[in-house]
């Protein structure tokens, strides 16, 4: 699949497997901008398109974060964090689509995504930061 691939060839661990199939989002990742769960993604299906994985969300220049991550660290919007590539990854796809959610529709965007930590209030907090960070940019 895209993320053993991305995971053990290319060596990007920031990408997570969680359930291995296609039921957390832990392993989201954005394909053309859109996002998709890499767990049950075909390598051979990525050919050819544009694959981002939460390594590539900062500048590769300055290595300052996206605007979602930023919120996030701003919100400190986790406990254990292994949730969090899926979720940014997943509202940062949503947000190329909805730059001014409101907060129940960037919930319903990230709806696809769980958090065994359970705190979804904070996480929606620090992602509806990281919308505002994207708007004031």
């Amino acid at each position: 699949t895209l993320a053993m691939t991305i995971r053990y060839k290319l060596g990007l661990t920031g990408t997570k497997i969680g359930c291995d199939r296609a039921e957390c989002g832990a392993c989201t990742v954005l394909i053309d901008d859109v996002p998709h769960y890499s767990c049950s993604f075909l390598t051979q299906r990525a050919r050819g398109r544009k694959i981002v994985t939460i390594e590539g969300l900062a500048d590769p220049a300055t290595g300052k974060l996206s605007a979602v991550q930023q919120g996030v660290v701003d919100e400190q919007g986790f406990q254990c964090a292994f949730c969090m590539p899926g979720f940014v990854m997943a509202a940062t796809g949503y947000l190329k689509t909805n730059s001014n959610p409101s907060r129940q529709e960037l919930a319903h965007g990230v709806s696809g995504n769980l958090c065994r930590c359970q705190d979804y209030d904070k996480i929606l907090t620090a992602l509806m930061r990281g919308a505002e960070h994207m708007r004031n940019a």
